[in-house]
């Protein structure tokens, strides 16, 4: 049974206990817990497939609204780290989770089983990295019941790890779209056309406006088969799922937020946009129009620039690239910027996320303004499309993605989200039809119709 930090009597500790377990395929692992901890999972793969973790069942979960909600999280993971009781060799617990993009959006029914942050230390948790494979059990516990709480919990880690390894794995099908309903698209091209007046006036140089779009299926469609064709489909991309009850936030997200790692910092800028070409040939020539196009380098400059004012303050040897690149995934390409530096002393993982979100690739500039017309103008809630999700673990080590390429899954029925930076160059139809390029990475996941990719 899960515990809120608030309603700890003082007494307790976080025990972890950590044993080796190779060639666990991590989506066996994940669909082990369908059963009996469905809607307390958490799925997590990076982009280049070094690490990988899988939570289930929640031993900790923590949650926080209002604009102090970085540092009330902040505050008690702080907190629980000084209870851990582990051996040397064990694996730090780990917290993972995410925030809404605005935290001062009323919320809407679509949206209700997520906090404002929303974050989870797992009762089971697999890990692999540097091709070491490691299953932890994490349990708070007072001193005196932790003896027959690990014998409860040895045994149900014991039954996982036979039915991811030895029980026969589930036949995903790809879920079946019966009807696809775009969402707002008036509202959505009025807010692009409302944005292009303020950034006349002077008041913003750039505001990202999202739209969504509904799928319905003939089935409700399982978080694990969601998962496992991210996978498949979006290979290039970090993988992510959250579940809460009856809730899943998934995505194949190409753009990371922060990594920190032994005091590294390394961050990206990611903006401007186009679609993959038709054969190489094509793919090179838009890749070339990209690097060279006005509005997309405008764009692009506006997110480099802010990352370097946000952690110039909180970190050293700050490395940025004169030009940017490209990231080429399946069906887009972007302008790429890989930033990295050292962590100052006195600044956390949650110190990093504080400072970049929203970045402009998903926010705009100057960033409160842009976040004011995003809550006025785009007539939807975001919910934790485009913010931080991730994790940190006991040591401060840890990698938040942006929750773009993202799908919120509610029994037969999914929202998927996209969006794009408004500029003064921008044209309202060609950014409807970027959006429709960003949709794709979802709708090949859930099973959009091909013809529509």
């Amino acid at each position: 049974m899960s515990k809120q930090v608030g309603s700890l009597t003082g007494t307790e500790f976080l025990y972890t206990e950590t044993i080796d377990t190779e060639g666990i395929s991590p989506i066996a692992f994940f669909e082990a817990g369908d059963r009996h901890y469905q809607g307390q999972r958490f799925f997590w793969q990076n982009r280049e497939k070094t690490h990988t973790i899988v939570g289930i069942g929640h031993a900790i979960v923590l949650k926080a609204t209002g604009d102090d909600r970085v540092e009330v999280i902040q505050t008690e993971w702080n907190r629980i780290k000084q209870l851990v009781v582990k051996e040397q060799l064990d694996q730090a617990p780990l917290l993972f989770g995410g925030f809404s993009f605005d935290a001062k959006h009323p919320g809407s029914d679509e949206w209700r089983k997520f906090s404002s942050s929303y974050f989870v230390v797992p009762e089971f948790q697999l890990e692999i990295k540097n091709e070491s494979t490691k299953l932890s059990i994490n349990s708070l516990v007072e001193r005196s019941d932790q003896s027959a709480r690990f014998d409860e919990l040895r045994k149900e880690r014991d039954r996982l790890l036979h039915v991811a390894q030895v029980q026969e794995r589930p036949l995903f099908e790809k879920a079946v779209v019966i009807e696809k309903t775009e969402r707002n698209v008036p509202d959505y091209l009025a807010a692009v056309r409302a944005v292009k007046k303020e950034i006349t006036r002077g008041e913003v140089d750039k505001v990202v406006i999202s739209r969504s779009i509904e799928l319905d299926f003939e089935e409700p469609v399982s978080t694990g088969s969601a998962l496992y064709y991210a996978l498949q489909e979006q290979p290039e991309s970090y993988i992510f799922v959250l579940e809460n009850g009856a809730s899943a936030f998934v995505g194949a997200t190409p753009e990371r937020l922060i990594r920190k790692e032994h005091g590294m910092i390394f961050s990206a800028g990611v903006a401007g946009s186009v679609r993959r070409g038709k054969d190489v040939g094509e793919d090179q020539r838009l890749g070339n129009a990209l690097l060279a196009d006005e509005k997309n380098r405008e764009e692009h400059d506006f997110v480099v620039s802010m990352i370097r004012t946000v952690i110039e303050p909180i970190c050293t040897d700050l490395q940025i690239p004169q030009q940017p690149k490209l990231l080429k995934i399946r069906d887009i390409q972007h302008l790429f910027s890989p930033i990295q530096g050292t962590a100052k002393k006195d600044a956390d993982m949650f110190s990093f996320v504080k400072a970049l979100h929203p970045t402009p690739a998903l926010g705009g500039t100057p960033r409160k303004r842009a976040v004011e017309l995003i809550r006025e103008l785009e007539q939807m809630d975001r919910g934790y499309y485009a913010a931080p999700i991730g994790f940190v673990d006991a040591n401060d080590n840890g990698e938040f993605a942006v929750g773009i390429r993202s799908a919120l899954l509610r029994g037969g029925k999914a929202l998927l989200y996209a969006g794009g930076g408004i500029v003064s160059e921008s044209e309202p139809l060609a950014e409807l039809e970027e959006t429709n390029v960003k949709f794709r990475p979802m709708l090949r996941v859930l099973g959009g119709n091909r013809h529509e990719l």
